[in-house]
């Protein structure tokens, strides 16, 4: 399945409904939406800084990665970024693919 990195931010109203409930009620509830595309939840961590929070999850495809995105992000408490992340093994896939390209101006 694949891996994706979400790095976070809370708005005010985020980070209120954060106080209200506390950090593990909020890691159950995110939890429970990216099982609910079928995937699951690697890490949950809090942090301070640029983002305040870090998950690594496996959903079923991007499909499932971009509605997760969508709807928690469309909630407005929090600012949701997600990247695909790769093994090395499909790094080593990619490697070995040939590609045509042509640099800008050469």
């Amino acid at each position: 399945m694949p891996k994706y990195l979400v790095k976070a931010s809370y708005n005010p109203a985020g980070a209120q409904g954060l106080l209200a409930e506390g950090g593990s009620a909020r890691r159950d509830a995110l939890t429970a939406s990216v099982e609910s595309v079928g995937g699951t939840v690697e890490t949950f961590l809090y942090a301070f800084g640029g983002d305040d929070l870090y998950i690594v999850m496996d959903v079923p495809d991007n499909v499932s990665a971009a509605a997760l995105g969508l709807t928690i992000g469309a909630a407005g408490a929090i600012t949701w970024n997600t990247t695909v992340m790769l093994t090395p093994e499909e790094i080593d896939e990619a490697v070995g693919r040939s590609v045509s390209y042509r640099a800008p101006g050469a």
